[in-house]
């Protein structure tokens, strides 16, 4: 088990920037990806995810205050859920307002480290699934539809769908897969 004494500190960053350039940190450029390449793109994304939860370590952190790969993996099953959400809110509503997720509230009242890798591992694939083959049928015409984070951040489908892609690649690198 992760030791849940030793707290994350918050990441406070404003990630936003990533659909407009490479990330320095995982390498990834998003903000180059056309909505017909995202359900693929998250797809992609699943055996990597798979594998990592599966390997040996999962549930140890390589520094007391980084996520082991559990718990990225069980962050990253709810980014799932979150941005789906999102994105269906801003199919049905353009100019949608998102609610705030405090990321860190979910990993502690979650209790990432606790939980067991396999059944996170197929609930973020099955949770993948379900967003890239809604992503699958948006039109074109529903790419530039709006939505607002509770920060103020406006988001295209498009920009949304990338900024949420990057965070499932960068946590990959995160863990090293």
């Amino acid at each position: 088990m992760t030791d849940e004494t030793t707290q994350i500190l918050p990441d406070t960053k404003d990630w936003t920037w990533v659909v407009d350039r490479a990330c320095p940190e995982c390498g990834e450029s998003v903000g180059t990806l056309a909505l017909a390449d995202i359900p693929g793109a998250i797809l992609d994304t699943v055996p990597r995810w798979r594998a990592a939860l599966a390997a040996p370590g999962v549930r140890s952190r390589p520094e007391p205050t980084t996520w082991s790969p559990l718990e990225y993996g069980a962050h990253v099953r709810d980014v799932h859920e979150v941005f789906h959400a999102r994105l269906r809110l801003m199919l049905a509503e353009d100019g949608a307002r998102f609610a705030n997720w405090d990321q860190d509230e979910a990993a502690l009242e979650g209790r990432y480290g606790e939980l067991e890798p396999a059944v996170v591992a197929e609930e973020l694939s099955r949770r993948a699934e379900a967003l890239a083959a809604d992503v699958a049928a948006i039109s074109p015409a529903a790419e530039t539809r709006r939505g607002l984070r509770s920060n103020g951040s406006e988001f295209t489908v498009l920009s949304l769908l990338q900024y949420y892609l990057h965070d499932s690649l960068h946590h990959l690198h995160d863990v090293g897969a």
